[in-house]
């Protein structure tokens, strides 16, 4: 919920359209997709003219980058509430899925197909990072008792993406392969690709779950 204490009246009806705008972007998103994000038809919905929506939102990448953001943001603390709570890798993962499936088309603006022409501001970049260094950490609970591999000795040399988290190549490495592993089988789920196969999605994320938090 948006803040307005100590705000002028047309502060709070300007955070007000704002977050009026980004709903029905949300809504927008939930029936035709990313690709599809028009301010003009949000500007019919609100009853409002094309120039005056622009008076709030600059355009539509503008108005994308505050839905990523606010994507991200949630992700991070949900991620960062359930570390702070005791949460391991695989309560890590279990929460990422349920905030995932609670709103997939969330999900997918920050981690599915990249929209053309669009490139998201650094700040968006720290938050995603803020939620990798929950996983490295997690990952850091347990030593790695396997030989260096290949990704170990990758890793040792780019960490610019694990930021500057001290860990060690291997840690690295089991945060890198946990954290692409559970997107691969949520993105799967997410994407209907398991209809029709007569098992249970849950089961199979739980079972990659506990084989990966072993390893």
């Amino acid at each position: 919920m948006t803040d307005t204490a100590g705000t002028s009246p047309r502060e709070r009806y300007r955070a007000q359209v704002r977050a009026e705008i980004k709903q029905r972007a949300w809504e927008q998103l939930a029936t035709t997709g990313v690709a599809a994000l028009s301010l003009n038809a949000i500007a019919k919905q609100l009853g409002l003219s094309g120039p005056a929506l622009y008076r709030y939102y600059a355009s539509r990448d503008d108005l994308l980058t505050e839905l990523i953001r606010d994507a991200y943001r949630s992700l991070a603390d949900t991620i960062q509430a359930r570390a702070a709570a005791g949460a391991d890798l695989a309560g890590l993962a279990h929460a990422f899925r349920d905030w995932a499936r609670a709103d997939p088309q969330r999900y997918f603006l920050i981690y599915g197909t990249p929209v053309p022409g669009y490139h998201a501001p650094e700040d968006t970049t720290r938050i995603s990072a803020e939620i990798m260094a929950v996983v490295i950490d997690a990952s850091a609970a347990r030593p790695v008792e396997a030989p260096d591999t290949p990704l170990d000795a990758e890793l040792g040399r780019h960490r610019r993406w694990a930021g500057e988290n001290p860990a060690p190549p291997a840690i690295l490495a089991r945060a890198l392969s946990f954290w692409t592993r559970v997107h691969g089988v949520l993105s799967l789920e997410l994407a209907g690709h398991f209809e029709g196969m007569e098992f249970d999605p849950a089961v199979l994320f739980a079972d990659e779950v506990e084989r990966l938090s072993s390893r």
